[in-house]
């Protein structure tokens, strides 16, 4: 069974710095987009970056020139290199890959279970 499991959330001031991972585990044959979403109380979930099986990524507005997003695909894991934190990045962060496991024709969207992100001002 494929599972994404998500680390490093925690609580940091304004202004530092957390690294987020996130591994697929399972019997996996390929991986294409793996991204990073967060959600606030009260808010929707957003996308906040993904990067394609060919390195390219994409950001939302808010977090360009803070964030970065990268992977290593022979650990199957995408990290989310966040700086320059701020309080409205507190979320409940949560990784997505949209990838095949083996055995199967298609490509399936898979969720971690989220990990909070707390900054305070």
């Amino acid at each position: 069974q494929v599972q994404l499991v998500e680390s490093g959330g925690g609580l940091v001031q304004a202004g530092g710095s957390l690294r987020l991972s996130c591994a697929a585990s399972g019997r996996i044959f390929s991986i294409n987009d793996m991204g990073w979403y967060r959600q606030a109380p009260g808010k929707q979930r957003e996308l906040v970056a993904v990067i394609t099986s060919g390195s390219s990524t994409n950001y939302t507005d808010s977090v360009k020139g803070r964030f970065t997003i990268s992977r290593d695909n022979a650990k199957n894991t995408v990290y989310l290199q966040m700086n320059s934190l701020k309080p409205d990045d507190t979320a409940v962060y949560y990784c997505n890959a949209h990838l095949t496991p083996s055995g199967y024709y298609y490509t399936y969207e898979y969720w971690g279970q989220g990990t909070q992100v707390t900054v305070s001002s």
